[in-house]
């Protein structure tokens, strides 16, 4: 089962995950979503492939709900070797820290041995277009083959 786990402020994350779920089940693809303030980090071991998904807050930090999953993954430093990931993130290119949110996460994972598959999705506030609409558009192309 592919888990998609993201962190969010307002909410938005969380939408687009439940979304990207209903629309990889449409597809045959088993999928979860879980918050990243109640997902287990000693579990992220035993998978083979997640999504991270999060917003970016303030200045660039990330999430409220991201932050204990960053700082437990972090401390816990655990050998990712074996897994694989894939990266969406929501953010607003009028600002400098355009996604820095999940760019974290991804340089993290990275430098914990894990792998990036794909490319990263990035949501643009500033185009009209809904953040749910652009994460299930990705996931199509990332995860949906037709």
């Amino acid at each position: 089962m592919l888990k998609i786990i993201f962190g969010t402020e307002s909410g938005n994350a969380e939408m687009a995950a439940e979304d990207m779920v209903a629309a990889l089940y449409e597809s045959g693809i088993e999928a979860t979503a879980v918050a990243m303030d109640i997902y287990d980090v000693a579990q992220i071991t035993q998978e083979e492939h997640v999504i991270l998904m999060a917003s970016t807050y303030g200045e660039g930090e990330l999430p409220m709900t991201a932050v204990p999953f960053y700082e437990s993954l972090k401390a816990a430093s655990p050998n990712l070797s074996g897994l694989k990931f894939s990266a969406f993130g929501l953010g607003d290119s009028s600002y400098e820290t355009y996604n820095q949110g999940i760019k974290s996460l991804i340089y993290l994972m990275k430098q914990l041995g894990a792998v990036e598959v794909g490319e990263t999705g990035f949501h643009d506030a500033t185009l009209p277009y809904s953040v749910s609409d652009m994460a299930v558009c990705w996931a199509s192309r990332q995860f949906i083959v037709a």
